[in-house]
């Protein structure tokens, strides 16, 4: 059993101002899809320019943002929003971001971007499709450091060992809630480290395959439906090892989670455009000629 570091959640502080690793995840994230998003643009035979890569990546992280927390509350925090706290949804720094809601904003805010510069909303959906993935990456790392987002009881040797009297407050915080919920006492847990799990699948392996099949020209719209098919089964599967979210728990049947629920429709719509992008065989309008 690997036991879970002292992780400080603050990186560092400025006078009275905070700065948390889960902010600086974020930004890593960005940097990353934007440095990405240019080196393709500079390849022959691109259609697109370094200026509409800069405005891309603006679209996207507004969106993402906004679309992340809004769907987070909404869906989560919406209880404690109303009843407890109405400063919730502008503490991003103690974390709290739906990914399924980050990805519906950027969708909007690229969306958005396509019709300001008359682009095919389906070709910016393409070039965008391996971006994210490092930032779904340092996203988990981000979660991990802040000590949330835990998987399930474990024995295995590769399961991380939770003692809350050895961490940070917030930290702790999120540890003895766990254990509150699963009735441990003393407050030690054995659990999976669903985030790492996460991270690995999310960000490396769906980053290396959308990478490589992006590298050359492919119908329109396949690159958005591999990314969709490929991102909503990895979340449908690690959902099995996650723990749900304490205020909603299981759906149904002991084991269907909110999580897997809105991945299902990205897994039928990326199906959908694949099968799609195969029959029509429409070009992509991100390259002047094929590749």
């Amino acid at each position: 059993m690997i036991v879970y570091p002292d992780i400080n959640p603050i990186a560092l502080r400025l006078g009275p101002i905070k700065v948390h690793w889960y902010g600086i995840m974020y930004l890593l994230g960005f940097a990353a899809g934007w440095l990405l998003a240019r080196r393709r643009a500079a390849r022959p035979g691109s259609t697109w320019k370094p200026v509409d890569v800069d405005d891309l990546a603006f679209f996207a992280m507004v969106g993402g943002i906004l679309g992340g927390r809004i769907g987070y509350v909404l869906v989560y925090g919406l209880t404690f929003w109303t009843s407890q706290n109405p400063w919730y949804p502008f503490e991003i720094w103690d974390g709290g971001m739906s990914i399924h809601g980050g990805f519906i904003g950027a969708l909007l805010a690229l969306t958005l971007f396509a019709w300001r510069r008359r682009r095919s909303v389906a070709d910016v959906f393409d070039f965008s499709a391996p971006l994210p993935e490092l930032g779904l990456f340092f996203g988990r790392i981000g979660n991990f450091i802040n000590g949330e987002l835990w998987g399930k009881p474990t024995t295995h040797p590769w399961g991380f060992l939770v003692d809350p009297s050895h961490l940070h407050p917030s930290q702790a915080s999120n540890a003895l809630s766990e254990c509150e919920r699963l009735g441990i006492t003393p407050c030690i847990l054995h659990v999976q480290a669903s985030q790492l799990y996460e991270g690995f699948l999310e960000g490396i392996v769906l980053f290396t395959v959308m990478w490589w099949f992006t590298a050359k020209s492919r119908p329109r719209l396949a690159p958005s439906g591999l990314f969709l098919l490929l991102y909503g089964t990895f979340r449908f599967l690690v959902e099995f090892v996650r723990m749900p979210d304490q205020q909603i728990g299981y759906l149904a049947w002991g084991w269907l989670t909110m999580g897997q629920v809105l991945s299902l429709p990205m897994i039928l719509i990326g199906g959908v455009l694949l099968t799609y992008a195969y029959s029509t065989r429409a070009p992509s309008g991100n390259f002047a000629t094929a590749q």
